[in-house]
């Protein structure tokens, strides 16, 4: 919603304020079309020669996070901890029992009872992968953090790209208008024995593409580009979260440490109180009595 209030702003207070100062939206309609097309057409198809079909799609799939927002909720964060007491409680009293929710966690009991997070493949992954590996014994703190840290950097590597994609746009945007103008002006010129009322309009049409240019790339494409690095950025303190606990785990931490470690590595404004988590655990213990 946010995003489209600001998208709102944005061309209220610049063609509001050419039309508050006098100017006539006339010349900027009839040019607009054919600036588009060259500009707008261009900057595609340089997006698409420097990309591949996957980044293409990925890309247009993240576009859409601009008005969504961060996946994980507050909500999100506090039923994660929630399903990770309860697997790390299960490993530590029957290491059994833990390895058919490990292998199979789409008919798993335990994460079935968090479906949104059963339903994403890497949160699921990072955290059947740890606990299956700590039960073979590859349970060395240390190296168990290097090799998730090194996991989630080439996870965090690959979400990124769609956000370097659109930035790389937003940075060729302007030139591209200035090549429109150019081609504008040539137009103009081969025009030069009209009369000055018409060259006027003419030259007024060329520099639309100089505005359009430098307005795609700061009012638009480069905004986007920003949220969807700030979207994933904070999507990525989610697995972050797992990292923690599990890790706090393979130190042989008391349960309810791990998960306080996790609750105080939970981004603030997602943080639960100490006491609502300790009333989610509290339900979590007799729902499984």
């Amino acid at each position: 919603m946010i995003g489209i209030i600001g998208i709102l702003v944005i061309f209220v207070m610049v063609f509001g304020g050419y039309l508050a100062a006098g100017g006539k939206l006339g010349i900027i309609l009839k040019a607009l079309p054919f600036e588009l097309m060259m500009i707008g057409g261009a900057a595609i198809g340089a997006f698409l020669i420097s990309n591949d079909m996957a980044a293409v799609k990925h890309t247009a799939k993240d576009i859409g996070k601009v008005f969504k927002g961060p996946k994980w909720k507050a909500e999100d964060y506090r039923d994660l901890l929630c399903m990770l007491f309860e697997l790390i409680r299960l490993a530590r009293s029957n290491p059994v029992a833990i390895e058919e929710h490990v292998e199979a966690p789409d008919e798993s009991s335990i994460f079935g009872r968090y479906p949104k997070i059963q339903s994403d493949k890497e949160a699921v992954a990072l955290i059947c992968d740890t606990m299956r590996s700590a039960s073979m014994n590859y349970d060395d703190p240390h190296q168990v953090e290097e090799v998730l840290e090194k996991r989630m950097e080439s996870t965090m590597h690959h979400a990124l790209h769609s956000s370097h994609a659109l930035q790389t746009m937003a940075d060729g945007l302007p030139a591209l208008g200035i090549v429109a103008a150019v081609l504008g002006v040539i137009k103009t010129m081969a025009s030069i024995d009209q009369p000055p009322e018409v060259l006027g309009k003419m030259i007024g049409g060329a520099l639309v593409g100089t505005f359009l240019g430098v307005f795609l790339a700061y009012g638009l494409v480069g905004p986007f580009a920003g949220k969807v690095k700030a979207v994933v950025e904070e999507d990525a303190q989610f697995y972050q979260l797992i990292r923690e606990v599990l890790v706090a785990n393979l130190y042989n931490h008391a349960t309810n440490i791990c998960i306080e470690v996790g609750r105080q590595n939970t981004p603030s404004h997602c943080r639960p109180s100490f006491t609502d988590l300790e009333e989610a655990l509290k339900a979590v213990k007799q729902e499984a009595a």
